[in-house]
Order: C-alpha cells, then structure tokens, then sequence
C-alpha cells in the first residue's frame, strides 16, 4: 500500500538552507554599511587634491583651520540630528533653535538701547538661558511626540516655523552686536591653532560614539531605532529615552548657536535658516539611516567635514551660493541612492 504524504513529510524533504547563508549575508551588511562609511576618507583624500589644483592656498593651515571653524557649529547640529535619526525620528527645528536660543540670550544681556529686553543679566546666566531654551524646545518636541504620539516630521516642521517668526519677532528683524566677550569665546580664543569651537565639537562625536557603542543608552537608541516595540518588550523605557534625546539634542543645537554666533560676530534675525537641509546632507551621506536604528558618529563626521571641504572648494573657486544648495541636495539622493544598494532595503 503506498504511503499517503502529509504536509508534514513535505516539509521535512524540502532541503534545509545552509545555516552558514543567515551569518553570510549579515556579514556582507555590516561590511557594506562599513565600506558606505569609510567610503567618504577617499572621497575627501581627492577633494583635497582637486583642491590643491583649484587653489595654491587651500592646503594651507589658515584655510584648514578655516574650514574646521567654520563647520563646528554644523557639527553640532549634526550631532544632535544623528541622535534623533538614530532612534527613527525626525527634528527638523534644530534649525531655528540655532537662530533663537543664542538671541534670547543676547536680549537678556544686552540694555534696551541695543535692542535688548533691558534685564541686563550676567553673561554667565544668559549663556545658561541659552542651553535652557534648548533644552525647552527639545522637551516641548519630545512630550508631543512621545507622549501624545504625533508625528515627528509635522510636530518639528511646525516648531521650526514657529521658532523663526518668534526669533524675528523678538529681534524685530535687526542684528543683534555688543554681546559680551563670553558670546564669541568659542570661536575666537584658539588651542593648538584652532578654535575652542573645534575641540568642542571634536569632544561631543568622542563621547557620543563612545557611548552609542559601549554604554547602555547608546544600544538602547539603535534597539528603539531597529524595533521600538521589541525594546520596549525588551525591558527598555522607550518613552524616557526618546523624551531625553529631544532635550540633549535641543541643548547641542544651542551649542552650535553659540558657535555660529562666535564666527559670525553677531545674531541676524535669519541665523540657521535652511542650515537643516545641509544637516540631513551631512547625517545621510555619512550613513546615518532615515529608517532608524543605524549609523555611527564617525560618518556623521566625516559627513560634516565633507561638505565643509566642499563648501570651501566651490568659495575658492567662486561658484555662486546659490549652486551650493542645488548641490548639498545632489549629495543627498546619491547618498540615498548607496544607501538603498548597500542595505538592499526600499526606504520608507
């Protein structure tokens, strides 16, 4: 009589896959990933050349620490932005906060004759105003999407707005000058031929890829970024974590105001406008994922720096500004590009 087959019998006489395939491919992402990353050290090795060709002064240390000055502040809100990406979210009013933590600093310093709010408090407390308000911003950003769930994009593209009307509403659109010393120190006083600017931004990457990758809050961002709901299950306070990198990422964008103020020498009533576009640029190409959950602080890095070569490059050789633009938002679809090929993954 001849044996009736179960589903059961076809299922065992399928061949099982290799169990080396799962480990294989896993491999092959991370060196991908890895390759998109240290994939920006040649692209910057060259750029150095072709600047050698476009300028005899572009290698020179004047024009080095120039570059590196003038990208700190952008480092800053890279950084912050990172963290926000790393955990699958957005904040798109990094930007304004650049622009309007500084100003309220500077109206509370400075008499009503310069336009001020006439408080006149110490330097030392309007700097501290300056890390409050954004730290405010961020925890205001963190509270509507993570405890009322809405969406990130729409919540910060709205605080952006909104923070930019009240910066120039506040400044009633002039330029803010006179603040004290203290308000430039970052990017006037120099170590080592560099400005503090520098060396500040250089620590904030330091510590941030020292944590992401050997502390517990830094695997718990890549979990909440990778599954939130398997983090949460997990044992991870989703919700607290979120919430604490909207403020840390709102106080690293004052940071970067303070900064932009220092190498400007004043606060426009437009300071950080569209910098965000050149944020996203930097983050992407530097291989932190709009998706969540991947990235490292490294290629944010070497992101900034990539743009600040570029940036110089095309003022040496005297290419519109307006071109800049148009091309930051070139770099960004062809990172997105690499990014859909080396992670095999359709974005969302």
């Amino acid at each position: 009589m001849a044996k009736e087959w179960t589903m059961a019998d076809t299922k065992a006489a399928q061949p099982l896959a290799p169990p080396h395939v799962p480990a294989a491919r896993s491999a092959r992402t991370v060196l991908l990933r890895r390759t998109r990353e240290l994939a920006l050290l040649p692209a910057l090795l060259l750029l150095m050349v072709l600047g050698m060709v476009v300028n005899d002064s572009f290698l020179t240390e004047r024009n080095i620490v120039s570059i590196l000055g003038a990208s700190a502040a952008l480092a800053m809100v890279v950084l912050a932005e990172s963290l926000v990406l790393i955990t699958g979210k957005f904040d798109l009013s990094l930007e304004s906060v650049v622009g309007i933590a500084p100003a309220a600093g500077a109206l509370l310093v400075l008499p009503a004759a310069q336009s001020g709010w006439g408080t006149e408090l110490p330097a030392a407390l309007a700097l501290f105003a300056i890390l409050l308000v954004g730290a405010a911003v961020g925890a205001f950003n963190g509270i509507l999407v993570v405890k009322f769930r809405l969406n990130a994009f729409i919540v910060t593209l709205a605080m952006l707005i909104v923070l930019r009307g009240l910066l120039v509403g506040a400044t009633k659109g002039k330029t803010l000058f006179g603040m004290p010393d203290s308000f430039y120190s970052l990017a006037t006083t120099t170590f080592l031929s560099a400005p503090l600017s520098v060396w500040l931004a250089a620590i904030a990457f330091a510590v941030a890829g020292l944590v992401l990758k050997y502390h517990r809050v830094g695997r718990a961002l890549y979990a909440i970024g990778g599954n939130a709901d398997a983090a949460r299950a997990a044992g991870i306070r989703v919700e607290r974590v979120m919430l604490g990198v909207f403020v840390v990422a709102g106080v690293l964008a004052a940071v970067g105001g303070i900064m932009q103020t220092g190498y400007v020498g004043a606060i426009s009533a437009n300071q950080g406008q569209n910098m965000i576009f050149t944020v996203f640029a930097a983050a992407v190409i530097g291989g932190i994922s709009l998706d969540g959950g991947k990235g490292s602080m490294f290629g944010a890095l070497t992101g900034v720096l990539l743009l600040g070569v570029v940036q110089n490059l095309l003022t040496l050789a005297q290419v519109p500004s307006f071109w800049i633009q148009a091309i930051y938002g070139g770099i960004i679809l062809v990172a997105l590009m690499i990014a859909r090929v080396t992670t095999g993954r359709a974005q969302d």
